[in-house]
């Protein structure tokens, strides 16, 4: 495509981002959409996973995401665009054998959520695009960096679940991102799963925080107040899509 430049850009290398900083300023057609995708994963309990995997992980999928926003949040405020941020339904839900990858996601939440904060005066929108299970090589990369007999891979059954392609190829996720960049007023979550299965999970995990924080403590609110409070939310929501 004619208006479409490849750079090389690994978010762990600061050299890498101030070179794709300064290709982007010398083009002179400023930076209206940033996109933090890059993302890896690791498996295996606390115990089992090796310190060095948590600390890569951690440093690409959280830390990756601050380094480029750092660098190329100036050219976004001068557009007045968008920050859209890749997460997980993994930054909502908690299981095991999955701690650093979803520490991660929990982490792309909070940047989001403080970032949307921070730029909403200056003209900039910030989201959160939540894939669901979609067909990607991530497995493939987290099962030949671990190592097939490593303790977490087989501790895990990871190497069983690494090939993914028994799912659907993320064309949603693509869109959901488009939207995030054109539309008018664009939401600060994107929740973007396969089926009803994962959509439902996800929910109930929020709803279940929502009564474990509520419950046992001294302004604890009943149903009728909890009701209320989701009626006003609701009432902001966008329809159904379906």
């Amino acid at each position: 495509m004619k208006n479409v430049q490849a750079v090389r850009l690994d978010v762990t290398h600061p050299e890498d981002i101030a070179a794709a900083l300064e290709t982007i300023t010398k083009a002179g057609r400023g930076l209206y959409g940033l996109v933090n995708n890059a993302g890896i994963a690791t498996a295996g309990s606390i115990a089992d996973m090796k310190f060095e995997e948590y600390e890569l992980v951690m440093d690409v999928n959280a830390a990756g995401p601050v380094r480029m926003i750092k660098a190329f949040e100036p050219l976004v405020i001068e557009q007045k665009g968008r920050i859209v941020n890749i997460g997980s339904i993994s930054g909502i839900l908690g299981g095991p054998n999955l701690a650093a990858y979803q520490m991660s996601k929990h982490a792309v939440e909070a940047l989001t959520d403080s970032l949307a904060a921070q730029l909403s005066e200056v003209g900039v929108r910030v989201s959160v695009v939540e894939p669901g299970n979609y067909n990607s090589d991530i497995g493939k990369s987290a099962l030949a960096r671990m190592g097939a007999d490593s303790a977490a891979a087989r501790a895990t059954g990871f190497a069983a679940r690494a090939d993914r392609s028994r799912y659907k190829d993320p064309d949603e996720v693509a869109a959901a991102v488009e939207q995030a960049l054109i539309e008018p007023e664009p939401k600060r979550r994107y929740l973007v799963v396969p089926n009803q299965d994962e959509a439902e999970i996800t929910i109930r995990k929020q709803i279940e925080q929502l009564v474990q924080l509520n419950e046992g403590q001294p302004y604890t609110y009943d149903r009728m107040a909890l009701v209320k409070m989701l009626d006003e939310a609701l009432a902001k929501a966008r329809p159904q899509t379906h």
